[in-house]
């Protein structure tokens, strides 16, 4: 046995095996499961819905290959594919499905990252690749499947709408765990985010105002609800799971209302200010709508009124500075209008090719509505209510810097030129020697005109500081005159050799 085995064999000859590193099949199984984990839950909610009003319905034969087949139709209407049946387009779609299957992409891709170790969202872009990936070929499956059966898809939109629904709320998982990348978040205004929190509150202010109505409007016609549904189990399983699944397309149309638009269903329509009749399809989500109009519909408007005061009692103590307020209220009523132009897209649609068609809610009018809802009286509040800044004070002089001068009186100075004016200016055959104030004040006078006639100011102190001589003998009525005119006398006359008068010599 020693001749055949090689005991002497150095340690780099082993053969390598090749066997996967641990580390990447775990991270191999977290993407797949992430990838595939929404289609399969998402797909099997929808067959088990069926298959329970299959087997609940008393004129439907249950089917398993049926059922399966249809839940791949039924998956797509989650995303908000338009399909259609026997040719006749279904655009109004349920909400409630579509916010189930949205929320288990981002806890999905939520938990995906944090199974990974993401710490941002560089590294996370694997999740957000294949949950998008998976989504858009299932629906491409789906979409191609369906072509030639009742029901059917576009294939295009089949696989873009669910790719796009995917990604973006992946996103939306992976931000929540990793945060924004530093590049983002250090460029983002605070009070921008902080409008951007506010309009989110009171966008679902607003809709907690329209279940409110849509709640109360049902109980007030629970009586016309109740002989809506039928008598049989089956069928009345399925208008309650209809109702259900069209709950949040009826608290759009409620909050629509409430703001003032309305909504429209074929020739329906209904708003605050009007109402025109039409015909209404029999199912209990709708029971509550009334027969005609009210004089006192309009009292409503209290309700988006006190949602734009909450949401402007909100930001009144984001900044000292009233403009920052009100910048953020303008953002919060963005996000507000923004938030009634997708529900409401998202909530209407085609409804075949009958007298129910379409159902709709004015989107641009109502998003605009709800702007002003949220902006007018928020911005009252946010206003009025927040604190004011106190005025700045103004700057003084800076250390080192000469100070300004201080201005001198208007007289002392037109009669100091005015004696720097005659003594520069006047010949010496026109010098008198002034006997009265009277002359000093002709004197003064000349002064005034030569400063009218462009003398500079400046200049003349200048003069009189570097030494212009005054007549000695000048009298004086009062010795107090000195003190009356610092510019007059600049130096003494002592110094200037001899006493005579300046016209001595002619």
């Amino acid at each position: 046995m020693q001749v055949l085995t090689r005991p002497d064999r150095p340690s780099g000859d082993e053969p390598v095996e090749d066997t996967p590193d641990p580390a990447t099949a775990a991270r191999l199984r977290v993407l797949l499961a992430a990838a595939l984990g929404p289609l399969v839950t998402g797909y099997a909610v929808v067959a088990t819905l069926l298959a329970l009003i299959a087997l609940t319905s008393e004129r439907t034969e249950f089917s398993t290959g049926g059922v399966l087949l249809s839940a791949g139709p039924g998956w797509l209407a989650a995303y908000q594919v338009q399909l259609g049946i026997g040719g006749h387009p279904l655009g109004v779609l349920p909400l409630l499905p579509t916010i189930a299957v949205l929320l288990l992409v981002t806890r999905t891709a939520s938990g995906a990252a944090q199974r990974l170790g993401c710490r941002s969202l560089r590294q996370a872009i694997p999740v957000i690749a294949v949950i998008t990936g998976a989504h858009l070929l299932f629906g491409l499956v789906i979409g191609l499947f369906s072509l030639g059966e009742p029901v059917r898809a576009n294939p295009a939109l089949a696989a873009v709408v669910p790719g796009v629904f995917a990604g973006l709320t992946a996103t939306g998982g992976v931000l929540r765990r990793c945060g924004l990348p530093p590049a983002l978040s250090e460029r983002l205004d605070p009070l921008a985010l902080r409008g951007l929190r506010t309009g989110l509150l009171g966008l679902f202010a607003l809709i907690a105002t329209g279940a409110l109505v849509l709640l109360a409007a049902t109980a007030f016609s629970a009586r016309t609800v109740a002989d809506l549904f039928e008598p049989s189990i089956g069928g009345s399983l399925g208008l309650f799971l209809l109702s259900v699944l069209y709950l949040p397309n009826g608290v759009v149309a409620a909050m629509s209302f409430v703001s003032g638009p309305g909504f429209t269903i074929g020739e329906l329509n209904v708003h605050l200010i009007g109402y025109r009749g039409g015909a209404v399809p029999a199912v209990p989500l709708l029971g509550g709508i009334p027969e005609h109009g009210a004089g006192w519909w309009p009292v409503l408007l209290v309700l988006p009124l006190a949602v734009g005061l909450l949401v402007g009692w909100s930001v009144r103590n984001v900044d000292d500075d009233a403009a920052a307020r009100i910048r953020t209220v303008v953002v919060a009523g963005a996000v507000v209008g923004f938030g009634c132009v997708l529900l409401g897209t998202l909530s209407g649609g085609r409804l075949g090719d009958g007298p129910f068609d379409p159902v709709s809610v004015p989107v641009g009018v109502a998003s605009i509505v709800a702007f002003c809802w949220i902006v007018i009286p928020a911005g009252f509040v946010a206003f009025f209510a927040g604190a004011h800044a106190p005025p700045k004070p103004v700057a003084g002089p800076v250390a080192g810097e000469a100070a300004e001068p201080e201005p001198v009186e208007e007289d002392a100075t037109d009669e100091g030129v005015a004696e720097s004016v005659a003594d520069e200016e006047t010949p010496e055959d026109d010098v008198d020697e002034p006997e009265s104030a009277d002359e000093a004040g002709d004197t003064a006078d000349s002064a005034d005109l030569a400063e009218d006639d462009g003398f500079d100011e400046f200049d003349a102190e200048a003069d009189a500081e570097l030494g212009l001589e005054l007549p000695e003998d000048v009298p004086l009525d009062d010795p107090e005159d000195l003190d009356a005119q610092p510019g007059a006398v600049t130096e003494s006359t002592e110094d200037s050799g001899d006493g005579k008068r300046p016209d001595a010599d002619r």
